[in-house]
């Protein structure tokens, strides 16, 4: 596989820049004219509209600005990409990233796409299988890192995201995704997933449409409909733009180092929206009284609404009973990763500015509601 030396990034069909490969590791990149003068900054931070060239450092994305390293699958993507090439008879480890991001085209998640292409030798399958068989697919991937429907997985979810096995679909007209459990998980994960969900909305936290899969063998699979896929004025499907907090602060969500107080101004800054604040502000109470402990910078992000020009919070999305290292959040209430309680989730309130007595009634709210609904998975008295 020959190395991939430049490589143009569109948004839709407008080319936003381009990438180059710097002392053979570093992706470099400069932004087209026409964008700076028309477009909008793909990562606030980091690539501000100027006409420069733009040069990451190799930590934490291996050579890329976050922002590109948003667009490349990991976890399970990352998984079936990885056997896919050796099936095609080459070594990932001499895969690079502008290669990859190569592979991902225009099928990666939010708006940004890749040319030229590269595109892997897949059959085409023009079959659709089942839930149930393309659970025990992934089963059958993750204990032995092979599957007779390689394949079909790949064109299923290689572009994909997080730990989990998840497939891209279409349903009633709309793109969706839906989760499988990984070797870690319970058999019931798809129910508790919706679970969470149902109470998530119920406490106002936003999310997108959601729904528990029917299944033969297992409670159900759990879906969501794709915040990064939408449609315009005319009913026309068009990608969104999407940043993840790591990708805005350029740092690996492996490493626990971010605290809600960062988070706040962070979200503040971007979205220059006090509403967005408070949209986040009841993600953390939720995660806090839920025990939504994951919740590491790969799980919060920023879409660009090309209407109003800036950027907001996207909707919540991998919200379940969960642990992080340690046992403790991934993302700090004021400090307080192991046992965080109304006394930090005001502190962080207060560093933001909201007012205290708002505060405290939206956070009993959400405890109330949280251990309403989900006393069978907090193990609480029922």
């Amino acid at each position: 596989m020959d190395r991939i030396k430049q490589l143009g990034v569109f948004f839709h069909e407008r080319k936003v820049g381009t990438l180059a490969l710097y002392q053979q590791r570093f992706g470099a990149f400069e932004y087209e004219k026409d964008w700076i003068e028309n477009g909008f900054t793909i990562s606030p931070f980091s690539l501000p509209l100027e006409k420069k060239v733009f040069l990451p450092k190799m930590d934490p994305f291996e050579g890329l600005f976050g922002v590109f390293a948003d667009s490349l699958p990991d976890g399970w993507g990352r998984l079936l990409v990885d056997r896919l090439l050796l099936k095609n008879h080459i070594n990932p480890a001499t895969v690079g990233n502008l290669n990859r991001l190569a592979i991902v085209g225009d099928s990666g998640m939010g708006a940004l796409s890749y040319r030229p292409e590269f595109p892997l030798e897949a059959e085409e399958f023009s079959s659709v299988m089942e839930l149930d068989r393309i659970a025990k697919e992934c089963e059958n991937m993750l204990e032995t890192d092979d599957s007779a429907h390689l394949d079909q997985l790949f064109q299923m979810g290689g572009s994909s995201g997080g730990a989990r096995p998840k497939i891209l679909t279409e349903t009633r007209g709309e793109e969706w995704m839906i989760k499988f459990p990984s070797r870690e998980d319970k058999k019931e994960i798809g129910k508790q997933e919706y679970d969470y969900s149902l109470c998530a909305k119920e406490c106002g936290v936003e999310m997108e449409e959601t729904e528990l899969f029917r299944s033969r063998i297992c409670s159900g699979y759990f879906g969501t409909k794709r915040f990064d896929r939408q449609r315009d004025s005319e009913g026309k499907k068009r990608k969104v733009h999407m940043l993840s907090a790591s990708a805005v602060l350029e740092t690996s969500h492996r490493i626990p180092n971010l605290d809600y107080h960062l988070l706040m101004k962070l979200t503040l800054e971007i979205t220059k929206d006090f509403a967005e604040v408070m949209k986040l502000y009841r993600l953390m109470c939720f995660n806090v009284f839920a025990h939504n402990r994951d919740d590491h910078s790969k799980n919060f992000s920023y879409l660009y609404d090309e209407v109003k020009s800036g950027y907001k919070l996207s909707p919540a999305y991998d919200l379940t009973y969960s642990n992080s290292l340690n046992g403790e959040h991934a993302t700090t209430i004021n400090g307080n990763g192991l046992n965080p309680g109304m006394d930090d989730i005001l502190a962080v309130a207060d560093g933001i500015g909201i007012r205290k007595p708002q505060a405290k009634k939206v956070a009993c709210e959400i405890r109330d509601c949280v251990y309403d609904m989900l006393a069978e998975y907090l193990k609480l008295p029922m």
